[in-house]
């Protein structure tokens, strides 16, 4: 696999890591459970960490020198591919010829390096977009700086060169076709999953003691990086509006913001603490620093209500995480969030303030609707597992193998007796 501009050992939550983070890991792991094994190419930022990291049993992660460890943003990234890529025929270079089977590159950065390698080696190559420029430059957040042309072409000519398409919904799946091009029938639909063994309901009151919420407090999470595109301000705004309507929740409205600044929110870090004390919610905002997996399940379980007010997410994995943990969703309709939060939640057309305070207002005191949303919503998560995910990724890899070696291109090389795996 090849994750160019974030690194599956890094936690998510701030800087560029995310969902596509957790997505390589997740998967790399299981894939791995079944045999094939997994090799991960990641840019270095950091001096501290090895050349080669065993993440788990069968999945190697590889980091690549490609530019300074610090100070790169990934709008610089681009310049940075052909170092990188150099680094990635260096470490295949090393192993025995038709060692790996198959490329499958995340995002698109990744996707042109995935796209040499695969050229290089005579493999599939298959890629997955997890966010697109035309999509996002349709539904900018006011004020946010929208994705260059050079990205649109980056994009463009992966979608060209990829054996498979993996898509996270039927409406990304319509995207790659409408926007870009996309032929059919490379495209599948591939969900992704959920740590169901993780994420589990639990008890409410245990959960805020161990994260210092108060037992009667009514509590609104938002999980994600701190930037406009996923509209956190969007809830500050609402819970300010829902105070002037609802007075009774002065006492008691917790709004927890869990992570830290992330792309163009980079720019102003402070932001969000500086909306928050212009709009006099200081006494109801919590803001947390990104936190592990067993931590942010608990934070899930603490709350009443999660909201994902993004103003575009290719799936929401926050939004199935939360629900398999047994809390409720408002949610932003655009993306995948449709999909990801089905009937365990709530959907919200645009991102006026008023809709959004009356959609909370209205959830938070009814607890009968919570209830019911609640059971819903843990039935709704568990068809989401990454066993699912890894069914699905082993059917498009077959797929793509026997699409490459029917290729008129293709040089009939046998490959490898044992299933390998690069993630760019």
């Amino acid at each position: 696999m090849i994750s160019v501009h974030t690194s599956p050992l890094e936690r998510p939550g701030t800087g560029d890591a995310g969902g596509l983070n957790v997505y390589v890991l997740e998967s790399a792991r299981r894939l791995a459970r079944r045999g094939v094994e997994v090799e991960i190419f990641t840019r270095a930022t950091t001096g501290a960490l090895p050349p080669q990291v065993e993440a788990a049993p069968g999945v190697l992660v590889r980091h690549v020198a490609a530019g300074p460890y610090e100070g790169l943003s990934k709008q610089d990234l681009p310049g940075q591919l052909c170092a990188f890529a150099a680094g990635v025929m260096t470490a295949e270079a090393a192993r025995a010829e038709g060692w790996y089977d198959l490329v499958h590159a995340h995002y698109w950065l990744s996707g042109q390096v995935g796209w040499l390698a695969a050229d290089r080696w005579h493999v599939p190559l298959v890629h997955t977009m997890h966010t697109m420029a035309r999509v996002k430059n349709a539904r900018l957040a006011e004020g946010d700086s929208p994705e260059p042309p050079g990205r649109e072409i980056g994009e463009a000519q992966v979608v060209e060169a990829a054996d498979r398409l993996v898509a996270n919904t039927t409406r990304e799946a319509r995207e790659l076709v409408d926007l870009y091009g996309a032929d059919p029938a490379k495209v599948r639909v591939v969900p992704p999953g959920v740590d169901l063994d993780r994420f589990t309901p639990g008890d409410q009151r245990a959960a805020r003691a161990e994260v210092g919420l108060a037992p009667d407090a009514k509590v609104v999470l938002f999980v994600g990086r701190i930037q406009p595109l996923k509209a956190p301000d969007v809830l500050l705004r609402a819970a300010a509006e829902l105070l002037t309507r609802r007075p009774s929740l002065r006492d008691d409205l917790v709004v927890a913001v869990l992570g830290g600044p992330s792309g163009t929110g980079l720019d102003h870090p402070q932001a969000l603490q500086d909306l928050a004390a212009r709009l006099g919610l200081q006494p109801h905002v919590r803001f947390v620093p990104p936190v592990g997996r067993a931590e942010l399940a608990q934070w899930y379980r603490a709350a009443d209500l999660v909201a994902v007010p993004s103003y575009n997410e290719s799936f929401g994995l926050v939004a199935v995480e939360a629900e398999a943990s047994g809390t409720p969703v408002v949610a932003a309709s655009v993306g995948g969030l449709p999909t990801a939060v089905g009937d365990g939640g709530v959907l919200v057309e645009g991102h006026r303030t008023q809709d959004w305070a009356r959609e909370i207002g209205d959830l938070l005191q009814d607890p009968d609707l919570r209830s019911a949303l609640r059971r819903r919503a843990i039935a709704h998560a568990a068809q989401f597992s990454w066993e699912a995910t890894t069914d699905r990724l082993l059917e498009v890899y077959a797929e793509a193998r026997a699409a490459h070696r029917s290729s008129p291109i293709d040089d009939s090389r046998t490959l490898a007796g044992v299933p390998s795996l690069v993630i760019p």
